[in-house]
């Protein structure tokens, strides 16, 4: 089971390849990306709305269909992790960096740059930002994450297949999945996951260089980019090393400790009961307005339409690109569940959790913008959350705290992808051997650090959102497959008894 496959020496071969003419033409690399995904977003949008609304109206169903009692297991397995870690786990893995980054920038931009429907800088942009963000953030990328997670348990631990995306279709395809197009389908997911990482790296390394900067006078630029992405993966990769239980485990629950933390301090020293109005009322509202932003296209408004495509489609996008390793790794650290208590999780907690971060974060940044006590929309966005905390107390306290915070998120999520390509790329060993783990800790990293010194993230992050079309047809399978087997596991357990 841990022999490499030859699936590890064609996703180099091809990650080498993109890497190659990234580095050596950035501008055209960054050219034809950008065109394919306007291209893309244009012509697709309407499938990426559908698709990922379908995927939650599928998620909902789980939980309350017969389906709900069959463990992720054997019936008499029971979960390795205790639920509080799970969900650090689900959350650090699904979200991670993401959600410093963004929980100041992306509400403000909504509220004062650039509002999906309403007027800039009015009460109703800012009840719209947080809906917004709440939408983009919430149940829709987590019953997307939930439901292929689901396949990828319930065939690696029901059913003993290999931890691999292309053992999944076998219901459907039977032994072709164990050939070629089982190879490319696995391939495709690999290429994914490590540039959607080395990506996340980069912008991690981008905000903690920022942040430093802001704090220590540190010099923006690849040396210290460099620097910071060197340290990360020597702490990433040991992590790794240590194994699942060990690392990634304490890691996670240090991730939920400092997030809760900078969480009460911005609840405590920003407006305090603001934020809890605007979380009720902005929760109600996400709620209320959760069907019409669903299926939104807004075909006969191209401003609107423009702003779908910048925003919703881009997330939509964005999330599938990440749904191979970070399905994978919530349905490995899944075993011995039931249907309906995994998806319960992944629905329930990440999705509060988020909603409660974007309130405290987006409100405390709107308010600071609304008194005039910074203007925080020409910071650039690594650096919009510095900002809001150099206006509040115990400022510098706080900034160190989300740049402690933004590292253990940025070694969370590298060590978890570390951990998932080994899986794929050892046909699917639950256990993958620490050289393989390690070689794909370089190569992300590496990856990283070379698209950074040519500007190349922009065009990296584009080249994920394109590959995310192809995948999504797989994962289309994937649920197809998912359905027919549960429905003869149904048979089966109901014939035994």
């Amino acid at each position: 089971m841990k022999k490499i496959s030859n699936v590890f020496f064609i996703a180099i071969g091809l990650i080498i390849a993109v890497v190659i003419y990234g580095a050596l033409s950035p501008e055209s690399f960054g050219a034809i990306t950008e065109h394919a995904k306007n291209f893309v977003a244009s012509r697709f949008g309407w499938y990426y709305m559908l698709l990922m609304s379908f995927m939650a109206i599928l998620s909902v169903y789980f939980v309350f269909s017969p389906y709900g009692n069959i463990r992720l297991g054997k019936d008499t397995d029971r979960p390795q992790f205790s639920t509080v870690t799970w969900i650090a786990m689900l959350f650090s893995a699904g979200m991670g960096i993401g959600v410093v980054f963004y929980s100041a920038a992306e509400p403000l931009s909504h509220f004062a740059i650039s509002p999906a429907t309403e007027d800039p800088n009015t009460d109703a942009a800012f009840k719209e930002a947080l809906r917004q963000s709440f939408f983009h953030w919430g149940f829709h990328v987590w019953a997307m994450y939930g439901v292929i997670a689901l396949s990828l348990a319930f065939f690696q631990f029901r059913k003993g297949e290999p931890g691999l995306i292309s053992a999944t279709l076998k219901p459907i395809f039977g032994k072709k999945m164990e050939g070629p197009w089982g190879i490319f389908i696995d391939v495709l997911a690999v290429f994914a996951t490590s540039f959607g990482v080395a990506t996340t790296l980069g912008f991690g390394a981008v905000q903690i260089n920022a942040g430093l900067h802001y704090l220590f006078d540190v010099t923006i630029g690849i040396k210290s980019q460099f620097v910071i992405i060197a340290v990360v993966t020597v702490l990433f990769v040991a992590s790794a090393w240590s194994g699942l239980s060990k690392g990634i485990k304490y890691l996670s629950n240090a991730n939920l400790i400092l997030a809760f933390i900078l969480l009460g301090l911005i609840i405590i020293l920003g407006p305090t009961l603001l934020i809890f109005n605007m979380f009720t009322d902005s929760l109600g509202g996400y709620i209320a307005n959760l069907i019409p932003m669903s299926f939104g296209t807004a075909p006969l408004n191209p401003d609107n339409r423009q702003w779908l495509d910048s925003w919703t489609i881009f997330y939509w996008a964005w999330w599938i690109s990440w749904a191979p390793f970070v399905s994978m790794f919530i349905a490995r650290i899944s075993k011995g569940r039931t249907i309906r208590e995994f998806m319960v999780g992944v629905l329930v907690a990440p999705t509060l959790l988020g909603t409660f971060w974007f309130s405290a974060f987006g409100t405390t940044a709107i308010d600071i913008q609304k008194k005039g006590l910074v203007d925080l929309t020409i910071p650039s966005t690594e650096l919009t959350i510095f900002e809001m905390f150099n206006v509040m107390p115990m400022s510098l306290f706080i900034s160190v705290l989300a740049i402690f915070l933004i590292a253990s998120f940025f070694i969370t999520s590298a060590d978890s992808a570390t951990f998932v390509l080994g899986m794929q790329s050892t046909n699917g060993s639950l256990t993958p051997p620490n050289n393989v783990k390690l070689t794909w800790g370089t190569i992300q990293s590496t990856i990283a650090f070379i698209l950074l010194s040519v500007n190349g993230l922009t065009a990296l992050q584009n080249t994920i959102i394109i590959a995310a079309l192809p995948f999504s047809f797989v994962m289309l399978l994937m649920i197809a497959s998912l359905l027919k087997a549960l429905k003869a596991e149904l048979k089966l357990i109901k014939s035994k008894k």
